[in-house]
């Protein structure tokens, strides 16, 4: 049980160090393997080693790429705060729509990826003055709140807008989105840990297997360039689209036969 975990621990700490979105990988083998455990405990664990990964990498991204501090800091700490009001909301929101929403969101990032021929091939030099930086901070709440309430994805997200909106190239926008995630992944478990949520022996193996596939990921990120995370970026948001997909027919398959067998 705990080696094919880690093996899926492995993949998705080499995933979200690249191109973001190793979350959606981790957290449902966890989901599966530890289901009598509350949502929130397996969503704490999770974050335990997902952040764990993300420090593993942070300086080797630092080493190797030019991160534009006036804009990240903003942004990391809308971030920060907002991430920490998401994980207080895992207990009281549903999660039900969310599913849909992320779906169509995906859809969208890879059409307009796979037409843009030349998004996040380029780095513009970025104009950071006041609009931009309200931009940044608002960006980052939406998406801080995403990565505490719900956060597969999260890092997808943020390297498609740091793309889209900013200008940045694949290699800046994925090694700027690990400075927005060890905020966001760092407030949740503010939440998480006091609260008796984390599973700290499973969480610690996790981790380990988090950090090998991060260092992975980030070796090839920064030997091959933003060409290879874009590739490598599309696949993962067609690997996303169709695991989704499936899981929102299943269930929606389960309540058509859940209504046919009422009615009945």
């Amino acid at each position: 049980m705990m080696i094919t975990l880690g093996f899926f621990a492995f993949c998705g700490g080499l995933i979200d160090a690249a191109v973001g979105g190793g979350g959606l990988i981790q957290l449902p083998a966890l989901l599966h393997t530890f289901s009598q455990y509350p949502l929130a405990t397996v969503f704490g664990t999770h974050k335990l080693a997902v952040l764990a990964g993300n420090v593993s990498v942070i300086f080797q991204y630092l080493n190797k790429v030019r991160i534009i501090w006036k804009l990240m800091l903003p942004i990391m700490v809308s971030a920060f705060i907002f991430a920490f009001a998401g994980a207080n909301s895992v207990a009281y929101l549903p999660k039900e729509g969310m599913n849909y929403l992320v779906f169509f969101l995906l859809i969208v990032m890879a059409i307009y990826t796979f037409i843009k021929k030349d998004l996040g091939t380029t780095h513009t030099r970025l104009q950071c003055g006041f609009k931009e930086i309200l931009l940044g901070i608002l960006l980052g709440g939406l998406i801080g709140f995403y990565d505490g309430f719900f956060g597969p994805g999260s890092g997808s997200f943020l390297i498609f807008l740091f793309i889209r909106v900013f200008g940045f190239d694949f290699l800046n926008a994925s090694a700027s989105a690990k400075i927005v995630n060890l905020g966001t992944f760092s407030a949740a478990l503010l939440f998480f840990v006091p609260s008796g949520h984390v599973l700290w022996s499973v969480g610690m193996i996790v981790a380990l297997c988090n950090i090998a596939g991060s260092l992975t990921g980030s070796f090839l990120a920064l030997r091959y360039g933003s060409g290879f995370i874009r590739i490598f970026f599309l696949l993962l948001l067609v690997f996303l689209i169709g695991r989704m997909g499936m899981s929102i027919c299943r269930d929606c398959s389960a309540d058509i036969c859940s209504l046919l067998q009422f009615e009945c």
